[in-house]
């Protein structure tokens, strides 16, 4: 396939940031738009960490992803070492001795803000041009000094990109000046082509005909699911048939929501794992809607797998998930921390049908998601 005309000459590009054989979201995402910049012309060299988190500070089972490598997606030395600043600039010598003229970062937490701002005041003095997409400015769960961490690493970079308002607005109230370019979080697309509803069933082990939610992805306590927990009795009342599959590793609260959960019996399986690439289709194919019930957020790349596999989205309005999923057209949208609320926007959901009304609006929000929609503002930048 030819590449797509570009409206920058070719660049060759340096990426830092979680990649595989590391695990989660962001590393989808940097996988995913490695691939696409190569397939538009540019020449692309991927880094990730040597360490990112030390074993003590990490929530989870494993860092680790045991899949293989995505496809398409060239190798990432593993250079840097978050916690050793010698590694920060050995990490930007590298990246500036291989030729680079631009440098696209990753920014997430305020825990890699002193690697990351060092490395991007190295490559601006060596000519580089730093561009971050920022995936959080403010954390889920902030801690002290965080906030002038974020501002210090954060100014460091020529330009940022966002993909959503609370992200956008979260860089104003910290105070940085940098020049910030906002689009749409593109949909996830490496999860494989969607899968029947009855053979995902099926091959999950679930009723073929009962009401079924999904809450998708690493368990914590911001993402709500002790609400959607409590919710649960009130949708049972009018849909006694329903199910809901928790499909993720728990990184906390794991006890208090399983004796939170207990009452409720067979109507909630928790699938406690991380869940591998090629797992993660059955799940989506077998849920009729995706529940995101979180107490706060930015955004979330949960609801761009979801509209891949084509479903809709039950969400809260906070931070950026209200412009994600449409209320109406792509899904439903409640006030947050509000069981009675959620509970009713999913017993209307199935009472009234709305899994067909609102499949043109999924459809959009796949359309309009593309990875080359992202690109135009990341080359707008570069």
């Amino acid at each position: 396939m030819a590449p797509v005309p570009l409206p920058v000459s070719p660049r060759r590009i340096a990426m830092l940031g979680p990649l595989w054989p590391y695990r989660g979201g962001i590393a989808h995402f940097g996988a995913s738009l490695v691939r696409a910049l190569v397939g538009r012309g540019h020449t692309v060299r991927p880094y990730t960490f040597r360490r990112q988190y030390p074993d003590r500070l990490f929530p989870g089972t494993s860092q680790f992803d045991d899949s293989p490598p995505p496809a398409g997606l060239p190798p990432a030395p593993r250079v840097l070492d978050s916690v050793s600043p010698p590694s920060w600039r050995r990490t930007a010598r590298r990246i500036v001795d291989d030729g680079a003229d631009v440098l696209v970062l990753h920014y997430w937490m305020a825990f890699f803000a002193p690697a990351l701002g060092t490395i991007a005041r190295i490559a601006r003095r060596r000519g580089l041009r730093v561009v971050t997409v920022v995936h959080n400015a403010v954390a889920h769960e902030p801690r002290p000094g965080e906030r002038a961490l974020a501002r210090w690493a954060l100014s460091a970079s020529d330009a940022l990109v966002t993909m959503s308002r609370s992200v956008t607005d979260d860089l104003a109230s910290l105070g940085v000046t940098v020049p910030v370019r906002q689009t749409l979080h593109p949909v996830y697309d490496v999860f494989g082509a969607p899968v029947d509803r009855a053979a995902a069933r099926t091959a999950l082990g679930l009723d073929a005909d009962a009401p079924t939610l999904l809450f998708f992805g690493f368990v914590r306590r911001y993402k709500g699911l002790h609400v959607l927990l409590a919710a649960m009795p009130r949708i049972l009342e009018r849909l006694p048939r329903a199910r809901l599959v928790v499909a993720g590793e728990f990184y906390a609260d794991e006890a208090a929501l399983r004796a939170q959960a207990a009452p409720l019996g067979p109507a909630v399986r928790f699938d406690a794992d991380y869940i591998a690439d090629a797992s993660v289709a059955p799940y989506f194919g077998a849920a009729d809607v995706v529940v995101q019930p979180y107490v706060s957020a930015t955004q979330s790349g949960v609801a761009q797998i979801a509209f891949h596999f084509g479903r809709p989205v039950i969400t809260t309005d906070v931070g950026g998930l209200a412009e994600t999923v449409p209320d109406g057209a792509a899904g439903l949208v409640v006030p947050p921390d509000d069981p009675a609320a959620l509970a009713d926007a999913v017993v209307r959901f199935f009472e009234d049908g709305l899994a067909e009304r609102l499949a043109e609006g999924v459809a959009r929000q796949r359309a309009d998601g593309t990875w080359d929609r992202f690109c135009d503002v990341l080359e707008s930048v570069v």
